[in-house]
């Protein structure tokens, strides 16, 4: 089975491009897929089967219109499998969020005579049984990013392939993806954002939703399962190696307090028991009052839930939160903006990074509804100064942000760029490089220090897995080519960051390695999570490691500041002129190790955001 590009143009028609790239030895696979759309050729099944997995919506999808333009007759088969192996580390509150798009999902196509199939199980089962039963020729899915979930696409591609159809040859698996920007190929990325912006790639008009041609095929539709039905499911999908999932269920923060009381420590604050964010809902109080259309799963709940509707019109409501609104539901939203707001821009990425995580909307569909709000309010100018209210800031920003780090990890998985395999994880949302090297022995995690990355022990990793471990490096969140989301950083966010990656990745406790104020958060994970440390490993460490006292902040921090933005700034300014001097001091007795590979990938990252910088001024 041949796994085919699907390259997305301006122009219904245009040809499938040339210049394809190998994901295996036997397999061709997509460069990109943005625009309108031209259907892949087939010889195999009638039916067109469209796997969704993290694009929950019609609008805007790009293979959903390229399965309903290939041909007028042919049977479009929408999809969703509810694997462990994607849900993974799916909060319960993602879990809800997740059942609100697919029953909305399910809803718009039902109302277009068609419907969504739900299946329980590994995919390539599922998919390889729903292909059977419609008799397919074509399988539609988005492009992925997560090492995980490309492992998934590879196990449904393999199943595929290596099964025999009554009807001819094997199903092909047509990847798309709906890139904010038109580019040619991945592997032609620049790695450096300010080049990349110099580039001016033209931006892709997101696509209108497809007319669907009904569903007239004999199958069993399946049911979506309730919340605690799906609990149970992955509960009982868990192995050996997930003995440890229970841990994520209390923050550093919870367990620190409580600590900290039983020692008589006033700490100032009322306990929390979220599950590792902000404690942001604690302060909303309840009015009681019943919200008509309202936008949230409750009144505590700061997440839009839903389908594309829902998600549009809190777009729509979020953007225009200057000009006031008479409308419940919409002034719903604007106290919650108000609530989640705890630094410039944070309140989007807060109320609207589930749906986007989700596919309920796109990142390009939310990037043109900004910029064409901003032209309303303008007569048609855009301003090359900034835009004219926070709000389309915010949501701008975070959309080229989110657009640029998912092109980094797309590039980081179809060309190598380093002497280790790079691959990705998504934690809340957001995308954390790693590499790990080494099958058998004791498991070890590398952790840099600030403004570094996995990079940073790039002749380590080999050296420590040729004495027989397994060796895992990361690089947090806020730095490298990791995301660098508009949130308020701290110690603690790290830490759980780590704990997640120990239970969700590694599955087993590790050796822990910390430099700077990697040590520093070593530290506090294994202090917090001893269960999950075999020992630990402090390399010119920063941060209080003094058992008996703490200073870690337990309140909330308020906004930042217009002057802690400019120190941010100058400081900047200061690590790119100084760098390398300063680590030469650092490690005074190897300074050729401070070689051009460091200090361009250095300078590189705090070049691309100065988010996290920001955060800790």
């Amino acid at each position: 089975m041949a796994l085919l590009a699907l390259r997305i143009g301006h122009h219904l028609g245009l040809p499938v491009p040339r210049d394809l790239r190998r994901r295996r030895s036997r397999r061709r696979s997509l460069v990109v897929a943005s625009g309108a759309v031209k259907a892949a050729p087939r010889d195999g099944g009638d039916a067109a089967v469209v796997w969704f997995k993290h694009d929950l919506r019609v609008d805007d999808h790009p293979g959903l219109a390229a399965a309903a333009a290939a041909e007028p007759r042919r049977p479009v088969v929408p999809l969703y499998v509810f694997d462990r192996r994607i849900l993974a580390g799916y909060s319960d509150t993602m879990l809800e969020l997740l059942l609100f798009a697919l029953e909305d999902l399910k809803m718009v196509l039902k109302s277009q005579e068609s419907d969504l199939l739900i299946g329980l199980g590994n995919a390539e089962d599922v998919v390889l049984k729903f292909v059977n039963e419609v008799q397919a020729g074509l399988v539609y899915t988005e492009e992925e990013v997560e090492y995980r979930v490309r492992n998934v696409l590879a196990s449904v591609e393999s199943s595929l392939s290596n099964a025999s159809f009554t009807w001819g040859n094997a199903p092909e698996l047509v990847v798309w993806s709906a890139s904010l920007y038109d580019y040619k190929n991945p592997r032609e990325l620049l790695t450096s954002h300010n080049k990349f912006l110099k580039e001016k790639l033209p931006m892709i008009t997101p696509l209108a939703a497809a007319p669907l041609p009904a569903l007239n095929v004999e199958i069993e539709t399946g049911s979506l399962p309730t919340l605690e039905e799906l609990k149970g499911f992955l509960k009982e999908s868990r192995t050996s190696e997930d003995n440890w999932v229970h841990l994520k269920s209390t923050s550093a923060k919870s367990i620190l307090r409580k600590t900290l009381s039983q020692i008589k420590v006033k700490i100032g604050a009322a306990s929390s028991d979220s599950d590792g964010g902000e404690d942001i809902t604690a302060y909303y109080g309840t009015s009681g009052r019943k919200i008509q259309n309202s936008m949230f799963a409750s009144e505590s709940s700061i997440q839009v839930r839903g389908g594309t509707e829902i998600t549009s019109d809190a777009l729509a409501a979020y953007l225009k939160y200057l000009e006031g609104t008479g409308k419940a539901n919409w002034q719903e939203l604007h106290d919650k903006v108000r609530l989640t707001e705890t630094r410039d821009g944070a309140s989007f990425c807060i109320l609207f990074g589930p749906a986007l995580q989700l596919g309920v909307i796109s990142r390009r569909r939310v990037y043109h509804e900004a910029i064409q709000y901003e032209r309303d309010r303008n007569a048609g100018f855009i301003s090359p100064f900034g835009y004219s209210t926070p709000t389309v800031t915010a949501a701008v920003d975070a959309i080229c942000s989110m657009e640029w780090y998912w092109l980094l990890a797309l590039k980081s998985q179809v060309c190598s760029e380093g002497n280790y395999p790079v691959k990705i994880w998504r934690w809340k949302g957001h995308l954390i490089q790693y590499t790990s090297v080494g099958h058998e022995g004791p498991s070890v995690l590398l952790v840099h220090g600030f403004g570094a990355s996995l990079q940073h022990f790039r002749d380590n990793v080999g050296a420590i897995a040729d004495q027989g471990c397994r060796v895992w490096a990361v690089t947090l969140l806020g730095f490298g080519k990791s995301e660098k989301p508009n949130i308020n950083y701290s110690e603690l966010l790290w830490s759980e960051l780590l704990r997640d990656f120990i239970v969700d990745v590694v599955r087993e406790p590790v050796h822990l390695v910390g430099n700077s104020i990697g040590g520093y958060i070593c530290a506090i994970t294994a202090g917090v999570w001893p269960s999950l440390a075999r020992s630990l490993i402090l390399l010119n460490t920063a941060g209080s490691v003094v058992p008996s006292y703490s200073f870690i902040p337990l309140s909330e921090e308020g906004q930042s500041s217009w002057f802690s933005r400019l120190q941010a700034r100058l400081l900047l300014l200061f690590l790119r002129s100084r760098a390398g001097g300063i680590l030469k001091e650092y490690y005074p007795t190897r300074t050729k190790r401070v070689d051009k590979s460091l200090m361009d990938e250095i300078i590189r990252a705090v070049s691309s955001n100065h988010t996290v910088y920001l955060a800790w001024i």
